[in-house]
């Protein structure tokens, strides 16, 4: 006999399908489940589409419709009670007439915050909450941070040779990048841009390394945007593209953050260099996420990589500092 969890898994597993085409909006997964089976199942595929609720119910046969009286809806997020790019889920659910519904975890967009599950229980259906609540906050951890903490998830990313260096120094003593990934590295990292809303880097690392900062290597919805710094004047004009976010003034790195999700709408955001922009939000304690590949090989002298302070306050959605290494030879 499949229990709620059973059905949960199923739709947190239908969830993951949305990676890189659904931000800034969460991944959703939903099953219709009646008798002890699936029904019905969906999820949230592109951005500006239907929702994981739509897809779901569309998806039950004519011959099983007479079942939704008796059934049961396993949605990964809080059905949405606003209109938005598409109606309310909430509505549509009580509209099909389902029995019950079972929530892993309250959407904090302020459009919904538990008004989805509200309107639900006014209609007389029974709402259960909390059903792999953890691994649902896992796989959103960008959204459900942008929306509580008001900035995006931030995930610094460097690589790194085999003695600690990121970069080495031209015959002038500037800074210039390391080639340190090959061809595998490459496709890892354009898939987690693909997932990211904005890529940042400093004013020396755009001007020496030139980055295309895209996902050319990875299919995805569309690449994210770039952010950089031009406080000295240094940038070049348009050396980013006309779409870039160019920061003029000497702001907090916080502050910038924040404006980030709340001006732009950014809700996750990779930071990818150089050292010294790295080291600042380190030092700050302004990350949730830390990549680091290390490559087989030394360099012996040249830049040297950030220093990971961990224990720096946590904040209220990882609680805890999340350092992930890749080791390469």
């Amino acid at each position: 006999m499949m229990t709620d969890e059973d059905f949960m898994a199923r739709a947190l597993e239908l969830a993951r399908h949305g990676a890189g085409f659904v931000s800034p909006n969460p991944m959703v997964g939903a099953v219709v489940a009646a008798r002890g089976r699936i029904i019905g199942e969906g999820w949230h595929r592109m951005y500006g589409g239907p929702h994981a609720e739509v897809q779901a119910l569309r998806s039950v046969a004519p011959e099983c419709r007479h079942l939704l009286k008796e059934a049961t809806v396993y949605v990964t997020l809080e059905p949405c009670s606003h209109f938005g790019k598409t109606p309310p889920c909430a509505d549509l659910l009580i509209k099909s007439g389902v029995k019950r519904v079972v929530v892993a975890v309250r959407d904090p967009f302020p459009a919904v915050a538990g008004r989805g599950i509200a309107r639900l229980r006014e209609a007389g259906i029974e709402v259960t909450e909390g059903v792999l609540e953890a691994e649902s906050r896992e796989l959103n951890r960008a959204f459900l941070t942008a929306h509580t903490l008001g900035r995006p998830y931030i995930q610094l990313k460097w690589a790194r040779s085999s003695d600690g260096f990121i970069g080495t120094f031209d015959a002038e003593g500037n800074p210039v990048p390391a080639a340190l990934s090959d061809a595998l590295g490459k496709v890892w990292v354009h898939r987690g841009r693909s997932m990211a809303d904005a890529i940042m880097v400093g004013t020396s690392t755009a001007i020496s390394d030139r980055p295309a900062l895209n996902v050319r290597h990875w299919p995805a919805r569309r690449d994210p945007l770039k952010v950089s710094f031009d406080i000295s004047g240094r940038l070049p004009s348009g050396l980013l593209g006309p779409e870039a976010i160019v920061i003029k003034e000497d702001s907090p790195l916080d502050e910038v953050c924040r404006n980030l999700y709340k001006v732009h709408g950014v809700t996750s955001l990779i930071v990818e260099g150089g050292a010294r922009l790295l080291q600042s939000f380190i030092d700050a304690g302004l990350y949730d996420e830390v990549r680091r590949e290390t490559v087989g090989i030394p360099l012996s002298s040249g830049v040297r990589e950030p220093e990971i302070a961990l224990g720096k306050p946590y904040d209220t959605i990882r609680q805890r500092k999340s350092v992930i290494e890749y080791f390469r030879r």
